[in-house]
């Protein structure tokens, strides 16, 4: 009879050891990043993928000034809606521009690109100055994002890391 009781513990116990083993395996780490290079004269803003697991988008809110904008509003660019807030931004010709709809999943280990400036001073020198104007006006973004099992995160600039949010 005890032998079954200490076989029942054990078999729990291991249980337990793969229900964990299994919600790490999958776990997403989203983290924002941006790059300037005065050099090539290229600015980037990413989106990277430290985790093990894809990390799925459920939204995007970017506020400024203490107004909350949904991307989806803007065409679920961030660049087109950074250009509604500074419309300076609405001359610069060399850019690239990616979308982050509800849904797209960043794969683990990899990084997304969500807008791009490149090879030209005047672009590069226009978004830099107007993204520190931005900033020091309040600018901030919130992307919530969801694993594979359904548990949801969130990211912002204020965040040290992603914030669980269930």
């Amino acid at each position: 009879m005890s032998m079954s009781f200490i076989t029942l513990l054990i078999f729990m116990y291991q249980t337990d050891l793969m229900k964990k083993q299994n919600y790490l395996s999958i776990l997403p780490y989203l983290a924002v990043a941006d790059s300037h290079n005065s050099y090539t004269k290229t600015y980037k803003l990413d989106i990277y993928n430290h985790g093990v697991g894809p990390a799925i988008i459920e939204s995007v809110t970017v506020i400024h000034q203490k107004k909350k904008y949904d991307l989806r509003e803007h065409d679920n660019r961030v660049y087109t809606l950074l250009r509604n807030l500074a419309p300076r931004l609405d001359s610069v010709i060399n850019y690239s521009t990616s979308t982050l709809e509800r849904g797209l999943a960043i794969p683990a280990n990899t990084e997304y690109n969500v807008f791009a400036v490149t090879n030209s001073s005047e672009d590069y020198l226009l978004m830099t100055s107007e993204l520190e104007r931005l900033l020091s006006e309040g600018l901030n973004f919130e992307i919530v994002y969801k694993s594979m099992q359904n548990e949801h995160w969130m990211i912002s600039i204020d965040s040290e890391g992603p914030v669980k949010l269930d």
